[in-house]
């Protein structure tokens, strides 16, 4: 006997079928990114030989998860008929193509953050005009995935604003003042509408006077350690620059040296109004007085005429002769045997002069403290590692003999550093010694600092249940049945330098190199990047005594 089934039921089954088949998520979405504009100089460029301009495209994987799958590239280059020529740069990431009508590039995969799909090199056409534009536009595709475009206007000729280096004097002394001469060119084919000029100084060293038509900034943010120290000077120039035409600031602008003043920095650059990096917040000053620009007569000059905003910005290094003490911190503690001790080792900064390592982000000092018999280390902060008695390497932090303690880049003027341990003292020793030293980096410990100008106080001693008694601090319990002794009342729970009173904002921003005096200090180039609106200063620094 044939079974029927019903249409309802079939029905049924579908509608079950499709109820337990799992929905897929939606496709993830790839943003890529490039230039909003960039400037060609109009052939053949300087020397006869067209002059590339590099454009760099990215992708953004804003998801936390690697997308897996082939992603292709491309580039529609058709529309730059008779407006530029494109060439691929040397290296690129990607498994990029060039024809005379696209660029093709293909990738793997494409891992979370943001990464670059192609870097090109434009130059103006041979037949080109001043004027011609055209839009260079990126589109991707991929099994699974959705790209949002991004297009590039291409221009043939542009504004050019160049500026002079500055004559200024490396050597000083705290409370020397120079000037800061302002002279620029517009090098370029188009005028500007309003200049921005920014002066950025380090920590050590600052602008004397104020102008109503500037703003003023101190990047003091504690989540920006590489910015943190410099001061930020802009202010708007209006009127319009011509092409062919030199102008020079009217007003004084004086660089003054702090008495805290080591080795310091100062950058100057001019933009195009808008084009400015964005400062955090600025304020005006009520100085009832302007800064202004005035015409001046055109010179030669050996910098090469270009379309870019390298040559926007400027950069001098100054060597202030000064120096740091830096003290080591003496502590006695005392306990009975079973009881846990807290106690604060470090050392501070005398002063005068502030010391920092942004040319390399090293640290400026290394605390080295050799822990007293019969105590043992139940608790080590942050920047502090163990080692054997002899300085060697170790694999466990807790109840390591000897610990070294980094300062980060950044020694302020009068600046405390204070890292909290917890010892446990398993055994009374009367008068059980160790030491706290502060120096300069080696392989198995520390060296006084050549520009620190007393090496007797760099070590000190750290004592546990001293002869005659020690009364510093008294045992306090930390939980259940087990008492402690805190060294200081101001332990900081994660070993983080803080200010001393009178520095006003927290030093930062210095250059100053290890193993080196203040009179004998080598300065390395700085390079300055100045792209998309954003100006980043690279440091490097050349250290002496470290490996």
């Amino acid at each position: 006997m044939r079974k029927r089934i019903s249409l309802l039921a079939v029905c049924g089954l579908a509608a079950v079928a499709l109820a337990t088949t799992p929905a897929h998520a939606a496709d993830p979405e790839f943003r890529l990114a490039g230039p909003a504009e960039t400037g060609l100089r109009p052939h053949p460029g300087a020397g006869g030989q067209p002059q590339k301009t590099s454009v760099e495209f990215r992708v953004l994987n804003g998801t936390d998860k690697t997308f897996d799958r082939q992603s292709t590239f491309t580039i529609d280059l058709t529309p730059l008929k008779g407006v530029a020529d494109v060439t691929l740069a040397e290296h690129q990431s990607s498994d990029c193509t060039l024809t005379a009508t696209a660029v093709t590039c293909k990738r793997w995969a494409l891992w979370t953050g943001d990464s670059t799909v192609v870097d090109l090199k434009l130059s103006a056409a041979k037949d080109s005009t001043v004027g011609a534009t055209a839009d260079l536009t990126l589109t991707g595709k991929a099994e699974g995935a959705t790209f949002k475009a991004a297009t590039t206007k291409v221009r043939v000729g542009g504004p050019d604003l160049v500026l002079e280096p500055a004559a200024l004097k490396a050597e000083q002394k705290p409370g020397d003042k120079q000037d800061l001469p302002i002279i620029f060119a517009n090098k370029g084919t188009d005028p500007v509408r309003g200049v921005v000029l920014e002066v950025r100084t380090t920590h050590g060293i600052g602008l004397v006077e104020r102008y109503d038509n500037c703003s003023y900034s101190e990047d003091t943010g504690a989540d920006r350690p590489w910015n943190t120290g410099w001061t930020t000077a802009q202010c708007l120039l209006e009127g319009e620059y011509l092409p062919g035409k030199v102008y020079g600031v009217e007003g004084a602008l004086t660089l003054k040296a702090a008495p805290h003043a080591f080795v310091d920095a100062v950058t100057y650059a001019v933009y195009a109004n808008g084009d400015q990096p964005k400062a955090d917040k600025l304020r005006k000053p009520a100085a009832g007085k302007q800064l202004t620009l005035k015409e001046r007569a055109p010179k030669a000059s050996a910098q090469v005429v270009d379309l870019d905003p390298w040559n926007n910005v400027q950069e001098f290094d100054f060597a202030t002769r000064n120096t740091a003490d830096l003290v080591a911190t003496p502590v006695s503690l005392k306990g009975k045997a079973g009881e846990t001790v807290r106690a604060d080792f470090g050392f501070r900064n005398n002063g005068p002069a502030w010391v920092a390592y942004l040319r390399s982000g090293e640290d400026v000092a290394r605390t080295d403290i050799v822990i007293p018999a019969g105590a043992k280390v139940t608790k080590v902060p942050e920047r502090c590692q163990g080692v054997n008695a002899d300085g060697t390497h170790r694999e466990q932090t807790l109840g390591a003999p000897r610990y070294f303690c980094s300062t980060g880049h950044v020694v302020g003027e009068k600046e405390n550093f204070a890292y909290p341990f917890e010892l446990k003292i398993e055994s009374v020793v009367e008068d059980a010694k160790g030491s706290v030293s502060v120096g300069q980096w080696t392989p198995g410990g520390t060296q006084p600092q050549q520009w620190d100008p007393n090496h007797a106080n760099n070590k000190a001693a750290l004592v546990i249940n001293a002869k005659g008694g020690g009364t510093t601090p008294s045992p306090t319990p930390t939980g259940s049945a087990t008492p402690s002794a805190s060294a200081t009342p101001t332990a900081t729970p994660t070993a983080s330098a803080t200010p001393g009173s009178g520095t006003g904002a927290k030093a930062n921003g210095n250059l100053a190199s290890t193993g080196t005096s203040a009179e004998t200090i080598a300065f390395g180039g700085a390079a300055l990047v100045a792209a998309g609106g954003a100006l980043v200063l690279a440091f490097r620094r050349k250290a002496a005594g470290r490996a």
